[in-house]
C-alpha cells in the first residue's frame, strides 16, 4: 500500500526555495479551510489577493502582492456555485499571466464537470471545453485528484498530475474500522469494479459487485454515437440496404456476485453527489446479510437532501476526503466523516516548485488505480 509517512513529510515540508507565491481564488470564506492547512503545512503565508462578487455578479480579482518571476499556486476547491469558482479561477490565472509570473500551478482537487466526459447525444464534452479554457488562460500546470475519468488529462495541452486520495482511504479503513479483516469492498456497479478489486488487493480482502441497478447514465444507450436514425430515414439510405438494429438491453434482476452475509460491507467510489444509488446498494446489502455498511468516496459533493437521505438510510458511516468542503452537510448528518488530503496536495506543491521528481508520489499506483 503505498502511503506518505507524515515524519517524512514534516521533516522536509517547510524546506522551500524563495519565489513561491500560494493564493486561494474562493470569495467564499468556507471554501478556504483548505488553503489555509496547505499553507500552514508548507510553512508559507498565503498570498495577499481579493476575490468578491459585483453588485452585478461579476467575478473581480485583484492581486496586491508581486508575483513577477514568481512561481505561484492558486488553489481552488469547488463551492455550490460551480460557474462562479470556475470564473475565480480563470480570472485569477489570467491576472496572474499578465502580471508576467514565471509559471501558475492550479490546484483544483475536485475537477468540475468531469463528469460531461464523454459525447451523449447532441451534447458536448464539457471537461474539454474547460480544459482549454484553463490552458488558455494562462495555466501552466495542473494539480487535481482522482479524475472521474483518467483520459481527462489528455484534454489538457500541459503537465497534469492526477493525485490519489486511495492511501488516506485505505489508513482510514485499516486505523477506524476496527474488525476491518471481517469485511468485504463492494462495487455498487460493475463499472466500479476496477476501483474496489485495487482497494481489495491492497487490503487483502473480498469483493463483491452488484449487478442489474437502474442503468447508469454513462453507459452506451445514452451515447450519440449509438444512436439508430428512425425507421423512416433507414430504407431513405439505398432501397437495398438494411442496417441490422442494436438489440435493446433488458435489466437483469439485481444480483449480488459475491458473499457479504455476515460481514462489513465497504462500498468505494471516486465521487457522492446523488446518493439514489449508494441508498439502493446498501439497502440491497442489508438484506443479503451485511451488518454494517460503509462508504468510501474521495469527492463529497453531497448535493440537495443527501444528508439527510443517508442519516436515515441503513449506511452507517460515508467517509469522504476534503477536496470539496461539506462542513454544513456534516452538522446535518453525524454520519459523514472527513479524511484530510492536505499533506499529499502540498507535498505535490513543494516537489514542483523545487523542481524534485513527482514519482514518489504515484508509488504502487497502478493503471487501474
Amino acid at each position: 500500500m503505498f502511503c506518505v509517512p507524515s515524519t517524512e513529510i514534516g521533516a522536509i515540508m517547510n524546506i522551500t526555495k524563495g519565489g513561491l507565491v500560494l493564493f486561494s481564488a474562493n470569495s467564499n470564506s468556507s471554501c478556504m479551510e483548505l488553503s489555509k492547512r496547505i499553507a500552514e503545512r508548507l510553512g508559507v503565508e498565503m498570498g495577499k489577493v481579493q476575490v468578491y462578487q459585483e453588485p452585478n455578479r461579476e467575478t473581480r480579482v485583484q492581486i496586491q502582492e508581486s508575483v513577477r518571476g514568481k512561481d505561484v499556486f492558486i488553489i481552488q476547491t469547488v463551492s455550490k456555485d460551480v460557474n462562479t469558482t470556475i470564473m475565480e479561477l480563470l480570472i485569477m490565472v489570467y491576472a496572474c499571466e499578465t502580471s508576467c509570473a514565471k509559471s501558475i500551478i492550479g490546484v483544483v482537487p475536485y475537477f468540475p464537470y468531469s463528469k460531461q466526459c464523454k459525447m451523449r447525444k447532441r451534447g458536448s464534452i464539457v471537461s474539454k471545453l474547460l480544459a482549454s479554457m484553463m490552458c488558455k488562460a494562462g495555466l501552466t500546470h495542473l494539480i487535481t485528484m482522482d479524475l472521474h475519468q483518467k483520459e481527462i488529462q489528455g484534454f489538457f495541452n500541459i503537465p497534469v498530475d492526477n493525485l490519489r486520495a486511495s492511501p488516506f482511504l485505505l489508513q482510514y479503513i485499516q486505523e477506524e474500522i476496527p474488525d476491518y479483516r471481517n469485511a468485504v469492498i463492494v462495487a455498487k456497479s460493475p463499472a466500479s469494479a476496477k476501483r474496489a478489486q485495487s482497494f481489495a488487493e491492497r487490503l487483502r480482502l473480498g469483493i463483491a459487485v452488484i449487478h442489474g441497478e437502474a442503468q447508469d447514465a454513462e453507459s452506451d444507450m445514452v451515447d450519440g454515437r449509438h444512436s439508430p436514425p428512425t425507421a423512416k430515414y433507414v430504407a431513405a439510405i439505398h432501397p437495398s440496404l438494411e442496417i441490422p438494429m442494436l438489440i435493446p438491453k433488458e435489466k437483469p434482476p439485481i444480483t449480488v456476485v459475491g458473499d457479504v452475509g455476515g460481514r462489513i460491507a465497504i462500498i468505494v467510489d471516486d465521487i457522492i453527489d446523488d446518493v439514489d444509488t449508494f441508498l439502493a446498494a446498501a439497502e440491497t446489502l442489508k438484506e443479503r446479510g451485511a451488518y454494517k455498511i460503509f462508504v468510501m468516496a474521495t469527492h463529497g459533493l453531497l448535493s440537495s437532501d443527501a444528508p439527510r437521505l443517508i442519516e436515515e438510510s441503513a449506511i452507517d458511516e460515508v467517509v469522504v476526503t476534503n477536496t470539496i468542503p461539506h462542513e454544513i452537510q456534516k452538522l446535518q448528518c453525524p454520519k459523514i466523516k472527513t479524511v484530510d488530503i492536505s499533506m499529499i496536495l502540498s507535498e505535490a506543491i513543494r516537489r514542483i516548485h523545487n523542481g524534485e521528481s513527482m514519482s514518489y508520489l504515484f508509488r504502487n499506483i497502478g493503471v487501474d488505480d
